[in-house]
């Protein structure tokens, strides 16, 4: 028998003893290899996560890699023994949204993995088969648990819609920063900035393909093509925009405190800037995601700066928040 984390309220959480359930037809049981913290996992630790976007008590974890271990009724027996990552979204599969495409924007109502369905945070984690995406055999599992963040990056670079030869910039030096710096690079781009607060991140920006970077209070540009947002910083809307020459394409992942800055929408209009947002990924997102890491164009494993045992989640949940340039994405290892 092994572990699982439940947080029972916010600021209250109990390592409990964890026995894998066997999937119900239609559904997979995985291994979980490791899991990952992100901000909202802190959130919902300390109950500033809205109501509808969470439900008490709860195993936290939506980033996350395993290895499938039995399937129900109705699931290929070729998955059993294959590496594979998970969508988050339990979408309907049946309303207008979900037939178009848009699966997070499904108007069946919000269920996530993680958030108000039970996460991996555990040993293993049962979820839809028609979720996963299975990765290649020779995949770093290690790495794979950023594929959520990844698949979220993913939605902003086709949204984005980066041609070869375009300026492009990316706001925020995050995991989903340095992400979008790496899906960027891949589009052959004539210039990528990165802009960041801090400059303990420049050296990896320009691993990932960056050809210049700078701090946010520097004199900055205003000629790029594109721009993804990805710091949720209450000026970085305004910056990314700023950015951009006149008919430019802005891509949102950030979501700003509340009473922050907003983009002024006078600019907006007499700039003829194109303004997207991303809150999630799409089954499309998470393919793209995916197809990238397979083929070496994505390489998340630099960003890992922590790997901890499921009982320390209280210190990792403490990590994720201290604001130490040093900590970069960190994982529970069930």
């Amino acid at each position: 028998m092994s572990g699982a984390v439940v947080v029972e309220a916010p600021g209250t959480h109990r390592i409990v003893a964890h026995e894998p359930v066997a999937p119900s037809p239609g559904e997979a049981l995985v291994r979980v290899h490791a899991v990952g913290i992100c901000g909202s996992d802190r959130e919902l630790y300390q109950g500033n996560r809205p109501d509808p976007y969470v439900r008490y008590p709860l195993t936290p974890g939506h980033e996350w890699s395993g290895v499938v271990e039995a399937v129900g009724a109705g699931v290929p027996e070729s998955l059993v023994g294959r590496k594979t990552v998970g969508e988050g979204f339990r979408n309907c599969q049946v309303c207008e949204r979900c037939h178009a495409g848009e699966t997070t924007l499904c108007t069946a109502g919000y269920e996530e993995t993680g958030f108000t369905r039970p996460g991996a945070m555990a040993a293993t984690l049962v979820l839809p088969a028609r979720l996963l995406h299975v990765l290649p055999d020779s995949a770093d599992l290690t790495a794979a648990a950023l594929l959520e963040p990844a698949a979220c990056v993913a939605a902003a670079a086709l949204k984005a819609g980066a041609r070869p030869g375009e300026r492009v910039a990316v706001v925020g030096t995050g995991t989903l920063g340095m992400l979008a710096v790496q899906f960027l690079a891949a589009h052959s781009p004539a210039e990528l900035l990165v802009v960041g607060s801090g400059d303990e991140r420049a050296a990896l920006a320009r691993q990932f393909g960056a050809t210049d970077f700078r701090l946010h209070t520097e004199p900055l540009p205003d000629d790029f093509d594109v721009v993804i947002e990805a710091a949720g910083a209450g000026t970085a809307a305004r910056t990314a925009a700023a950015l951009l020459r006149r008919g430019g394409r802005l891509v949102l992942t950030g979501l700003p405190p509340a009473g922050a800055a907003g983009l002024d929408p006078a600019d907006l209009v007499l700039r003829q800037l194109e303004v997207r947002t991303v809150f999630g990924a799409s089954a499309e997102a998470w393919a793209h995601a995916v197809r990238a890491f397979g083929a070496g164009l994505l390489d998340p494993l630099p960003l890992v700066t922590h790997e901890l045992p499921l009982s320390r989640f209280a210190e990792a949940i403490g990590l994720v928040g201290a604001g130490d340039p040093k900590v970069g994405k960190v994982l529970l290892r069930p």
